[in-house]
């Protein structure tokens, strides 16, 4: 393998498709299920009113994932919010491959741990093997400098799985090492 490779995605080959072999029962290595995207994703409201927010908060991003984020626009005018059809509202940024690897390892080894009271993540897929996680403030990755911080933002990071069940996926993560609670779903 790869000497560069990154450590997760080298767990994942060597570990990780033997245990779900064994545990799942299955055939061919195909029908294992993997990890194929990680989304990051950034609501940011007060942007109507305030501009500066979302260039802030694609720079914030670019930090923690390593790859430019985009601005998420608006789909439909809401009077109520003083929002207009295609006005930027949000931040986002989907990570694959290796920088995937790399970031979920970052957020397993070093940000989750930074979380005050930190007890675990809640077990809560969305029924199609995908689970999102809201961390609610950026604060905890190291890549970013608090003195620097102008607002406290959360967001929301979407791992992408390609396992047909919840069991499936959560055996996955689990074997990847994201920390949940120890609660077995009922």
């Amino acid at each position: 393998m790869d000497k560069n490779m990154p450590t997760l995605k080298k767990k994942f080959h060597e570990e990780i498709i033997p245990n779900l072999m064994k545990e799942f029962g299955y055939k061919s290595i195909m029908q294992i299920p993997k990890l194929e995207k990680i989304v990051l994703n950034q609501g940011i409201g007060q942007a109507v009113a305030d501009k500066k927010l979302i260039d802030t908060a694609i720079e914030e991003m670019t930090i923690i994932s390593g790859q430019k984020a985009v601005e998420t626009l608006s789909k439909k005018d809401i009077s109520n919010f003083k929002l207009r059809r295609k006005m930027p509202i949000g931040v986002m940024v989907t990570l694959r491959k290796d920088k995937m690897y790399e970031f979920l390892e970052r957020l397993i080894c070093v940000a989750l741990p930074r979380i005050r009271d930190f007890r675990g993540l809640n077990y809560k897929l969305d029924g199609r093997g995908n689970y999102t996680l809201g961390i609610s403030e950026q604060i905890i990755f190291p890549e970013i400098d608090i003195d620097k911080i102008h607002k406290i933002l959360g967001m929301d990071i979407t791992l992408v799985t390609s396992a047909k069940t919840d069991a499936e996926a959560y055996a996955l993560l689990k074997n990847f090492g994201l920390p949940f609670k120890n609660l077995k779903k009922t």
